[in-house]
């Protein structure tokens, strides 16, 4: 399923700067060609503001479908074209590289990236992550550290994105299960109990990515 004319999509712009990366933008579909779409200029969704596009710019986009899916793909910026307002010419999507989200679902993926994991005022640790996602994650460590089923935990995530940027998001998360793999490890399955929404949309944008990678192996 393919975005349709006049669909508002929301996108962040590939920087290798982190603060330039996080920022959400949002452009209506003004028209459709054969090989793309043309959409309005972008529009910062925090402060209103214009933000001016150049050719190969790379976009992280999704648009939500009627029933609230939201549908995630990649594309970049082919050209422009001046219509009585500039228009922006953006590569159109291959269906089958869209990736579907529920409303009150996330995409999880594996991998492992650095956690750093805090019990108690003395009990810190760093560890990897077995998977992510965006409603929690499960890490694998050292069998000596005392994790508990409703535990709380405070942990900074480190995600490395496909365009060379580095980004931490910092939660709280509850211990959902703990369960005993090879002698001296353990691994704990985490949802999120406390996280900004920046922070989520950091590491569902990393899934996203990890997602098409994957695909295109």
């Amino acid at each position: 399923m393919l975005p349709k004319l006049n669909q508002m999509l929301h996108y962040q712009i590939a920087s290798s700067d982190a603060e330039e990366a996080a920022i959400a933008y949002k452009s209506r579909i003004a028209d459709e060609l054969e090989d793309g779409f043309l959409i309005e200029m972008p529009i910062s969704e925090k402060t209103g503001r214009y933000k001016r596009l150049f050719l190969g710019d790379e976009l992280s986009m999704y648009f939500v479908s009627e029933d609230g899916i939201k549908n995630y793909f990649d594309s970049h910026v082919t050209g422009f074209k001046e219509d009585g307002i500039r228009l922006v010419k953006i590569r159109k999507p291959d269906p089958d590289r869209i990736a579907k989200v529920q409303r009150r679902s996330f995409l999880r993926v594996g991998a492992e990236l650095d956690l750093a994991v805090k019990l108690s005022s003395h009990v810190r640790f760093v560890c990897k992550t077995d998977d992510v996602g965006g409603g929690g994650i499960s890490f694998v460590c050292d069998g000596k550290w005392p994790l508990e089923q409703g535990q709380t935990l405070e942990c900074w995530l480190l995600l490395s994105y496909r365009n060379g940027s580095i980004e931490h998001a910092p939660f709280k998360g509850e211990i959902v299960r703990v369960a005993e793999l090879d002698i001296g490890r353990k691994q704990a399955m985490i949802k999120f109990v406390s996280i900004n929404d920046s922070e989520r949309q950091k590491i569902i944008r990393y899934c996203f990515e990890k997602q098409l990678e994957t695909r295109n192996r």
